[in-house]
């Protein structure tokens, strides 16, 4: 029996880094498991479309696919952009399985690369020491996805015993600059900033530019094509491949 395909399905962005760190980092994936056929797709901005892959794997002849959303929370594009890009292709292909799986949320072990990547930024800036860390996610008006957030901060700010304070790019305060300013007010000056975003792009742009405008020492770059993310891709594509198993 072949196993169902993977589909990588991300949100899409008009940089070109984007799409880029989401190849790298389904090469990533299929690293790990060269027997699955794993394929990159986006919902918008980027090619190529979920609606174009999909149909190539068809042709190619599977009719089980599993999509795991490479979205870090689960808002409006998890909620109903990938039900309805689902709904689509599985109208115009009668007989397909598609198990869409949970999104790649906010996994404790993203703290070690978010770790990873932050001791990088402050190598590059020569910083020594720091008083205060702000976590800087996309945002949402979801408030539920952004209470996750907050809860992956307090976490993160427990292991290092540093004060930590979530931010947000869009639609939720505050944003980074605001956060770095007010632990600037409370006297503090070595404040790094953690972008928790999964692939460059304008709003992890923004969040750099203001907060190091506020005084921050230094910005990380996003989590990217890292193991650990590959490795929870790979979990949830687990879990949606089983639920495909008639009962």
């Amino acid at each position: 029996m072949t196993a169902p395909a993977l589909v990588a399905l991300a949100h899409g962005s008009r940089d070109p880094r984007s799409a880029a760190t989401i190849t790298a980092l389904v090469g990533e994936v299929r690293a790990m498991r060269p027997d699955l056929r794993i394929e990159p797709a986006f919902l918008e901005l980027s090619k190529p479309t979920f609606g174009k892959v999909v149909d190539k794997l068809v042709r190619a002849g599977h009719d089980e696919i599993v999509v795991v959303p490479l979205l870090l929370t689960e808002a409006y594009h998890a909620t109903v952009d990938v039900p309805r890009a689902i709904a689509e292709v599985t109208e115009r292909h009668p007989g397909l399985k598609v198990r869409a799986t949970d999104v790649l949320g906010l996994e404790p072990r993203f703290l070690e690369v978010l770790d990873e990547r932050m001791r990088d930024a402050l190598r590059a800036a020569r910083v020594r020491e720091l008083d205060a860390l702000v976590l800087a996610a996309a945002g949402t008006s979801d408030a539920l996805a952004n209470q996750s957030v907050a809860r992956l901060a307090r976490l993160w700010g427990s292991h290092h015993k540093l004060p930590v304070t979530a931010a947000f790019a869009s639609a939720a305060p505050p944003a980074a600059g605001e956060a770095v300013r007010a632990f600037r007010a409370e006297g503090r000056r070595h404040i790094a900033v953690a972008s928790l975003f999964l692939a460059p792009g304008f709003l992890p742009d923004r969040v750099s530019e203001l907060a190091l405008e506020a005084g921050a020492v230094a910005v990380s770059e996003p989590l990217g094509a890292h193991p650990e993310v590959a490795r929870t891709v790979l979990a949830r594509y687990a879990v949606g491949a089983v639920e495909l198993v008639p009962v």
